[in-house]
Order: structure tokens, then sequence, then C-alpha cells
């Protein structure tokens, strides 16, 4: 395996990172006293601020949409980068040079070296990025600028998709990019160039029009280039190979554009080539994208769902296939992989079969957008595809459909669904529904087991209250409370959430083995299981005490003796109740176990009581 980046430099970046500084650049910050900043929250609409930053601690939480974390948990959720990839983004703004750990005994580079090689790589397709660009303006590029106007792309629309143009010349980018530093072996492992049978290195793409395809950060991985000529035999679509920078099947071109969008509408809309991108994104569809040179796969849809935050059904993709039988295929195949999805699936076929960019330019910017507004479910058109094989006129007709369909509402993942399509499916058919039923249940196979039930709460709104102040002050004024608060252990918790976050703080040595700041509250996040609780602590790490001023021991000691009274009082009734069933004389020590355990209990209330005093 690779080495990791060493957790003091992890730490090291938490800690000279300003999360004010990394935010403003997205969202306008004001004052909210208590040194906390407030603003607009980026990843969801709302008209009133409930995005909240804490300077003191270098966290950041959303009480509208709960998003909330530490300067690189904001990194990665605004530009959809992996952990690592946001660590490094800030290192290198930090001025941090990171350090990995060596790669395992089982072969490989190590991490840093491999670090070193993707920078190269990424730098190498910039400047060829920027070179093709600037070649779409030269004579010679004639053919590349006439087919972007046919398809009514202006000049400032290929300079805002970065289109260039491959030079009629064997080496030209190659010599380029040699002249620039580059080694033949780094520009041969780009898939910028080949080598040639004499040995001399020539350009991978020539006299085609070229896409930039970027990965989520923004970087240029590879190129996407389009045949212009009739004497080119080469293939319409040719794409650079697989590379350390470029896997085609988790590639989705125009996903730096959209991306951002995609979160915030809980949309993405899946189309079959860039200038369906380009034409979607300029018709005010900016959710689109497509697959490069590949058919859309399961890859893919981890790169949507990380986007879509594909937890709930609230979500939709939206995919445009032709309406022919290439198209209902790929509708088919992608009605398979839609049980990977929690959001809903949809398919909008174009009038006449007509793509987004040939709607665009037949019917104008207006025809693209209701093409994706008149979306239906995909598991509609599914069952009309199959369903349209059968001559339904005919007993052995419907039997044949109802045999194809049957399984395919028995895939539907929302099983409260099943029975409703399962109707629609015997009104198609011209079938009773009883019939249709049966078929829909023998394909499911066996009962699924129930869902268990959500355990019902009996933590009262004030002692709620009570536990999350603990929690609190564990993780915003640990050196202050930590030697209290590590001392009773979760058994005062009562809400399902508190006690998970009790237990990380527990597995982590305790509040009191921690400073404070981003770097604390983030290692109990990581060490949370429970998304609930994950969420929680980044709440609790911005959400100013119930108290005036800074918390101080007075506060923490009343704060932690309410905390524990409802469970004595409890332990006492339930003492209560096994004295009074005990007989004196013949479980004498059961009950004087039981009354020395009450007694001392008694005790510990009172004392509880005198230092609750006060007010939350």
């Amino acid at each position: 395996m690779s080495g990791k980046i060493r957790d003091e430099d992890i730490a090291l970046v938490r800690e000279r990172t300003s999360i004010a500084e990394v935010i403003s650049e997205h969202v306008t910050l004001k004052p909210a006293g208590g040194g906390n900043l407030k603003g607009l929250c980026p990843f969801h609409d709302e008209k009133s601020a409930s995005f909240n930053v804490s300077t003191a601690r270098n966290v950041f939480y959303c009480f509208g949409c709960g998003a909330g974390g530490d300067a690189i948990s904001f990194i990665q959720q605004i530009d959809h980068l992996s952990f690592v990839e946001s660590i490094e983004r800030l290192a290198a703004k930090a001025g941090i040079q990171l350090r990995y750990a060596e790669a395992g005994s089982g072969g490989g580079q190590p991490r840093q070296q491999q670090a070193g090689q993707k920078q190269r790589l990424i730098a190498a397709h910039r400047d060829a990025a920027e070179f093709y660009a600037s070649q779409l303006g030269t004579p010679g590029a004639r053919a590349a600028r006439e087919f972007l106007a046919q398809r009514s792309f202006s000049r400032e629309h290929a300079v805002e998709y970065g289109c260039g143009y491959a030079p009629d010349a064997w080496d030209t980018l190659s010599r380029h990019l040699r002249q620039k530093g580059y080694t033949s072996q780094e520009l041969i492992t780009a898939g910028l160039a080949k080598e040639a049978r004499s040995g001399s290195l020539i350009d991978r793409f020539r006299r085609r029009l070229l896409w930039p395809i970027k990965d989520l950060g923004g970087d240029v991985i590879g190129f996407g280039a389009r045949k212009l000529y009739e004497d080119d035999d080469g293939p319409k679509y040719l794409n650079t190979p697989e590379t350390p920078l470029y896997k085609k099947s988790h590639v989705l071109y125009g996903i730096e554009h959209a991306k951002r969008d995609i979160a915030k509408q809980g949309r993405a809309v899946v189309v079959e080539g860039y200038t369906d991108v380009m034409a979607c994104h300029l018709s005010g569809v900016p959710t689109a994208v497509a697959t490069c040179g590949t058919a859309f796969g399961s890859d893919h849809i981890g790169v949507l769902r990380r986007l879509l935050h594909d937890l709930n059904t609230n979500g939709e993709i939206i995919f445009t296939f032709d309406g022919d039988a290439a198209g209902q295929k790929a509708a088919l195949r992608a009605f398979a992989d839609d049980q990977r999805f929690a959001s809903q699936t949809f398919i909008a076929v174009g009038p006449d079969g007509m793509d987004p960019c040939e709607l665009r330019l037949a019917k104008g910017d207006a025809a693209v957008r209701d093409l994706v507004a008149r979306r239906e479910p995909l598991i509609t058109f599914a069952l009309r595809t199959l369903t349209g094989k059968y001559d339904l006129s005919t007993p052995d007709g419907r039997i044949g459909a109802l045999r194809e369909a049957a399984p395919l509402v028995a895939q539907i993942k929302d099983r409260e669904l099943r029975p409703e399509y399962a109707r629609k499916l015997a009104g198609d058919l011209g079938m009773e529904v009883e019939p249709v039923l049966r078929a829909v249940t023998q394909a499911a196979g066996k009962a699924e087991p129930p869902r268990p039930r959500a355990a019902a709460s009996a933590v009262s709104e004030p002692q709620r209250l009570v536990e999350r102040e603990a929690l609190k002050l564990a993780l915003q004024s640990p050196v202050l409370a930590g030697p209290f608060f590590d001392a009773i252990d979760e058994t005062p918790y009562s809400f399902p959430p508190h006690v998970a976050l009790r237990q990380a703080i527990t597995s982590l040595g305790g509040a009191a083995t921690a400073s404070g700041g981003a770097d604390w509250v983030e290692r109990i996040r990581d060490n949370c299981d429970d998304l609930a609780a994950k969420a929680l602590a980044a709440e609790l790490a911005v959400e100013p005490p119930r108290c005036d001023g800074e918390p101080d021991h007075r506060y923490v000691n009343i704060t932690l003796a309410r905390l524990q009274l409802p469970a004595v009082e409890r332990r006492i009734g339930e003492l209560k109740g096994g004295i009074q069933r005990l007989n004196p004389v013949e479980n004498k020590d059961e009950y004087l176990r039981l009354a020395s355990e009450l007694f001392a209990l008694e005790q510990q209330r009172r004392g509880l009581r005198e230092q609750a005093v006060g007010g939350l």
C-alpha cells in the first residue's frame, strides 16, 4: 500500500490554517459575537444566515443543513476532494512540506514519490491545455472553429470550456513540452505522446478539436478529441489512454463546472457527449456531466453519490439516452445500477431522438430545460421498453411480458412503490391486478425482513439540553472541564447520539488529554461511527455555551451535577422498589446491601442538588 500522511503533519496543517480565511474565499462572513462569525451557508440555499464559524476553535457548523467540521472538511465538502487531497491543498497554501510514511513491503513506490509524479503529470496537462487552447485561433484550426460555430458555440464559450486544437504536425506538442523541461517518459506516462518506431516522440492527438477533461479539483487530467476531417482514419472520438491520472471509468466530463450545482440542487443530468454538456450548461441546466468514451458504470455512480450526499431519496439522477435501441439498452443497464443510488433515477428522451446539443440548436435553450423538466421515472421507461417487445393483444404476449417485467418491478428499492407499479403494469398489460402482484412477489424471492423500529426516546428536553451542554464543554473547553467530565461515564446520557459521542471521547483517552481546537474536534468526529454523533460534534463545537461569558469551574460543576441527577434519581427509585419486594428476615444480606447503596445514593443526590444550584 502507499504511505499515509503523518499524523503530526495533519495536525500542523490544522494548526496553521485559518478557517476564517479559507471560508472567506467562498462565503461573506460577518461578526456574530463571542468571537464567532456568521454567513449564508454555501451548501444549501437559505435567506437568513445559519452558517457559523468559530475562530477560536477553527471549526464551522451550519444549523440549517448540519454541515460542519474544520478547514480540511470544509475543503472536502466545497470542492468535493478526498481527505488527502484537501490536506495537500491546504499544506501547499501554508507552505508546509508534508511527509509520508513509506510504502509497505508489498512493493510500490513511497507515497511521496507518487505525489511528486502526480504533480508533474498534472503540470504537463495544464501546459498542454494552454498550448492546445492557443492553437484554436490559428489558421490551421479553421475546421475546429467551424465545428463549434455550427453548434452555436461562440469564441467565449470555447474559452470558458478550454476548447483547443491539436495542430497538423506529428510532434508539435511534444517539442513544446520538452522545451519546458518535461522528460519523454513523463509525456508517455501522461498519455500526451507515444513512442514512434524510430524511437522519437509523436503527439497522441493530431488535427482534432480537443476538450480538456478535469477532475473534481479542477486539474486537467486528460483530453477528449473529436475527428474533423474525412481522411482521418481514426475513431470519431479519441480519448486519453489509461494513465496514473486518467481512469475512464471514474471520469465525468464537466464535473468541475457542475459539482456545486449538483450538490446544491441534489440533481445530476447524465448526457452522452462533450457538446451536450456545454449545451446543457449554457441553456440553464448546470448539473450536466458526461462519461468519456465508456458506458456509465459503478465508479461513475460513486462519484455522483459523493456529490449528491446520496443518503436519502430526495436526489435525482436524470439520464438523457437516445430513444433508439442502443439508448433503450443503456437505459435498462442504468436501471440495474439504479439500486446503488438512494436518489431517484429518471430518463429524458428528446423529441425525434435529438440530443441536448441538437435540441438547443434546433429549438433554443428553453427546449433543453423543458427536456429535463419532462423527465419520467426510469422504471416507467424500462417497463414500457420491455412490454413493447410483446404483442399484448394475445394471451401468450401478455404472459411473456409479465414474466420479463415482474422482476423489474421487484427490483424497485422503495418497497412501498412496488404495489403501485404492479398495478400500473397490470393496466398496461390489460390483466387483473392479483396475478401481477403475485408474479412481483414471487420475483422478489423471500420476504424481506421487517425494518427495525426506531427506538422511542423518552429523553426530556431539559435533560437533553444538559447532556448537550456537558458534551459541549468537553469539545470546546477540554482543559477546563476534562478532569470532571471524564470522571462521569456514559450512564447519565440517554439520547443515543450523545452516548455515541461520549464513547468516542472515552476511546480517545478522555477530554483531559486534549488541548482543544480543531484537531481535537476532528479526532472525535473521526472516532464516531454514528453519523448523527459525527454531525453533533461539529454542531456543538460552534454552539455558544448557555452561560454569560466564558465557562468557568462553577459552570462546569453545575452542568455536570445536573447531568448526573436524573440517573441517580432513577437508581434510587429502582432500589426502593427492590427493597420493598424483599423480606428483610429471609434476605438479610441482600436487604442490607441494597439499603447501603440507597443510603449512599441519597447522600450523593443531596450533594448534587446543592451543586446544581443555578440555571442553565
